[in-house]
């Protein structure tokens, strides 16, 4: 599995200002096979600011899925870390990065 990081040079990648007009693959890329979505929202305090990012990327991916089904493979949903991972989960996550609870702080 790869992850690919879209940047702002995609702005219509970006969740915020999402067009569904353009098909869930317009990428073109050839030789690789979309999975999922992942979002990694700021950092907050309270691990319940994070819930509208992780709704959202529920509700992109869901349409994008509607629109183009098979578009995004599994419908795999990477969201939450160790401080924000249970929010996640109640928004739908499929895959939570826990490192830090598992491993400690890094140095």
């Amino acid at each position: 599995m790869a992850i690919i990081w879209l940047r702002k040079s995609h702005p219509w990648l970006i969740a915020s200002t999402l067009s569904l007009s353009a098909p869930c693959w317009a990428l073109d890329l050839e030789g690789i096979r979309l999975e999922g979505l992942m979002t990694i929202p700021p950092y907050f305090d309270n691990p319940e600011d994070a819930r509208p990012y992780f709704r959202r990327l529920r509700e992109l991916r869901d349409a994008l899925l509607e629109q183009e089904p098979g578009c995004l493979g599994s419908g795999a949903l990477s969201m939450g870390m160790s401080h924000d991972f249970e929010i996640a989960i109640e928004e739908g996550a499929t895959m939570i990065r826990v490192g830090t609870a598992l491993f400690g702080a890094r140095a």
